[in-house]
């Protein structure tokens, strides 16, 4: 194996000769496997982009294994959110409801004072609150992501479920 005269691809020749010679290569791969409707020519662009990110990382012998996985990847979780797009737009909403008036009017309004109510939240309180409630993470994941304590965590979301009930008539 040939000994790299450089140890990454950050600076700018040694990435210009790298796209200029895998640019071509890693769009036809991609056009041919996945078909043109996927976008190709961004995921194409997406992956030198996240060379550029990760280039102090990566060896420029490395470069066209990187490029080619992480297109790869791209386009793969592309598949897969339009599965999902495809999957929501087969689920028709009803275009009714068994709601009288008034309780469409009174969600409304407790929506758009539940936004103002987590507006007032701290920023740290809101972000542990929604993670935990919304994106359903555990307190020690959020600990994780946050880099604090899970204790801290726990605390956050306490004082705003508090401060949500005190604001809020009807949170529970």
């Amino acid at each position: 194996m040939p000994k790299d005269l450089h140890d990454n691809v950050c600076k700018e020749e040694v990435f210009s000769k790298i796209y200029t010679k895998y640019a071509k290569d890693l769009y036809n791969y991609l056009y041919y496997k996945y078909g043109e409707s996927l976008g190709p020519n961004d995921k194409m662009q997406d992956a030198f982009i996240k060379l550029l990110d990760n280039c102090k990382k990566v060896t420029p012998s490395k470069a066209k294994g990187f490029l080619f996985s992480v297109a790869k990847n791209m386009m793969l979780n592309e598949i897969k959110h339009q599965k999902v797009v495809l999957r929501h737009r087969e689920n028709k909403p009803k275009e009714y409801t068994n709601e009288s008036p008034e309780f469409v009017i009174e969600e409304k309004e407790f929506l758009k004072n539940y936004q103002v109510a987590l507006s007032r939240l701290t920023e740290d309180q809101r972000v542990a609150f929604l993670l935990n409630k919304v994106e359903g993470k555990k307190h020690a994941e959020i600990a994780e992501m946050l880099g604090v304590t899970k204790k801290a965590v726990e605390n956050r979301i306490y004082a705003a479920y508090k401060k949500l009930k005190s604001e809020l008539e009807g949170f529970k």
